[in-house]
């Protein structure tokens, strides 16, 4: 089972910004891996792989994710609201980096094919849940009810910032354990599918 860490943060400043959408800043990691068999590449992903710290355990693919969250304020003689709000989803994507043996067996670079492009596939859906939930959070700030004073403005903040970030983990949290439900039958589909091709002359053989 993938799960993956789900690492927010969040800044709150008092501080004028233009007018923009929930933005997305994205980077990209790798770590390489040896093994010329499967079960050789299984092991260097197991030993190998990104560590999550809320099970302890090696993944072979990972995101993680921090929420800056930028509000400005406007006071009025008897009020005080969210004049703007700006999130920004910052993501770092981990990924496996074969080191592909001369020799390999077509089978074997086959299933990496596979398997490395389901990783790939699996960890930007973690990256389109957060910057989903990112823009659900910019677009509940800014559409918050003014309150009495400044002080109970940004606490209504941090509480509406709070109950988005919640579902976001659920989101993320719900979808890991469908991806591990599937997953052997989702790999194996895949590997027909790709057989399928290089049979037809759609793909080379590896």
């Amino acid at each position: 089972m993938m799960k993956r860490p789900l690492l927010c943060a969040l800044m709150l400043a008092l501080t004028v910004l233009p007018a923009s959408a929930a933005n997305l800043v994205k980077t990209y990691s790798y770590f390489g891996i040896g093994g010329s068999t499967l079960d050789a590449i299984e092991t260097q992903l197991s030993t190998h792989g990104p560590e999550v710290k809320s099970t302890g355990m090696r993944h072979p693919g990972a995101t993680q994710m921090a929420f800056t969250t930028r509000i400005s304020y406007a006071q009025t003689a008897d009020t005080c609201r969210i004049a703007k709000a700006a999130v920004t989803v910052k993501v770092k994507v981990i990924l496996p980096q074969w080191r592909r043996p001369r020799k390999a067996d077509a089978d074997v670079r086959l299933f990496w094919d596979t398997l490395s492009a389901d990783i790939k596939r699996h960890e930007e859906r973690h990256v389109e849940i957060a910057k989903n939930h990112g823009r659900l959070l910019e677009d509940a700030l800014n559409a918050s009810y003014p309150q009495k004073t400044c002080a109970e403005a940004k606490a209504k903040a941090a509480e509406i910032t709070a109950a988005e970030l919640a579902r976001h983990d659920q989101d993320q949290l719900r979808f890991d354990r469908v991806e591990g439900v599937n997953f052997e039958s989702r790999i194996l589909r895949l590997l027909r599918y790709r057989m399928q091709r290089v049979e037809n002359g759609q793909l080379p053989p590896g």
